[in-house]
């Protein structure tokens, strides 16, 4: 009989985590027969099907749901032995896989990949953009050393190092670049863009303008910031976007920035990692060399 290895359990996490045999093969980097035949192998070696095989999907037995969430802890295990050999090392070095949210990623990841390849010229980041929830499961899962994501995440088990604070500014359409700057109680009225579900930055939006659940689901939506600015210039509605996303973003669209009245709505972005990484101290050492984004030229944003 074969004997159970970390490469069954790899596999097997995957399917679990995709459902999907040949979403998982890909996320392998197999072949979709050669992972089904892993899987056979392992309900083999535990004599009892793990998987429910049907046309579309599978699901995952009984059996299944309670071995994937011990291979996973089992995984994660595994991963923080292996990182005990960096640490104590000297310099932060090897894979690191890091997460970052959609609102952050494009604008600040470039200055990101130069900071950290001048202060840990031997580190090979491995840089994955997802929506805040997905990150937090990878995270706690093991299959991420650390994200980049709006603050507090408030998860017992996470370490969370604030790295800046950005304003959000309103995107108006440039013919509207002299009127007064909207109220709170304004705003509330206006036709408002934002992301669509699941972006933490939508939440945001939506407590600073305290719009009831039911007005918060007619909403006009779009899958990114540059949709939502072209949107804007197309004279459709208004939106909020962060301030490290301006420069990019208002370059091509005919559209007018400004900083909205006291209380300014903002965001605390950060990094966070699992409290029992052995990469800890050094990934707090990495969180310490970053810099904010370089702030937006004079004069690019009204008051």
């Amino acid at each position: 009989m074969s004997a159970l290895t970390m490469k069954h359990l790899r596999y097997f996490e995957a399917l679990a985590r995709h459902r999907h045999f040949g979403r998982a093969a890909e996320a392998s980097s197999i072949s979709q027969p050669a992972l089904s035949l892993q899987i056979k192998e392992l309900e083999d070696i535990l004599g009892a099907p793990l998987v429910e095989r049907g046309p579309r999907q599978i699901r995952l037995t009984a059996l299944g749901e309670d071995f994937s969430l011990r291979a996973r802890d089992i995984l994660r295990a595994v991963d923080e032995l292996a990182a005990l050999g960096r640490v104590g090392t000297g310099p932060l070095t090897g894979r690191l896989r890091l997460g970052i949210i959609p609102t952050v990623a494009p604008y600040f990841l470039p200055q990101l990949i130069r900071q950290l390849g001048a202060c840990f010229p031997n580190l090979d980041l491995r840089p994955r953009e997802a929506v805040t929830p997905r990150l937090m499961r990878d995270l706690v899962e093991g299959r991420l050393d650390l994200a980049m994501v709006a603050l507090p995440v408030s998860e017992p088990s996470l370490a969370e190092y604030p790295l800046f604070d950005e304003d959000f500014l309103l995107v108006r359409p440039a013919a509207q670049a002299t009127d007064p700057v909207p109220t709170l109680d304004d705003l509330r009225h206006m036709p408002l863009l934002l992301l669509e579900e699941g972006h933490c930055f939508r939440d945001q939006a939506i407590s600073y303008c305290k719009l009831p659940p039911a007005l918060a689901g007619e909403i006009m939506q779009g899958s990114s910031l540059s949709t939502l600015v072209q949107m804007v210039g197309a004279g459709i509605g208004v939106t909020l976007i962060p301030e490290m996303a301006a420069r990019v973003e208002t370059r091509s669209a005919a559209v007018a920035l400004h900083r909205l009245p006291d209380p300014r709505p903002s965001r605390t972005i950060g990094l966070v990692w699992r409290k029992s990484n052995p990469l800890a101290p050094q990934l707090q050492t990495l969180a310490a060399a970053l810099t904010p984004p370089d702030p937006l030229p004079q004069g690019a944003v009204a008051d």
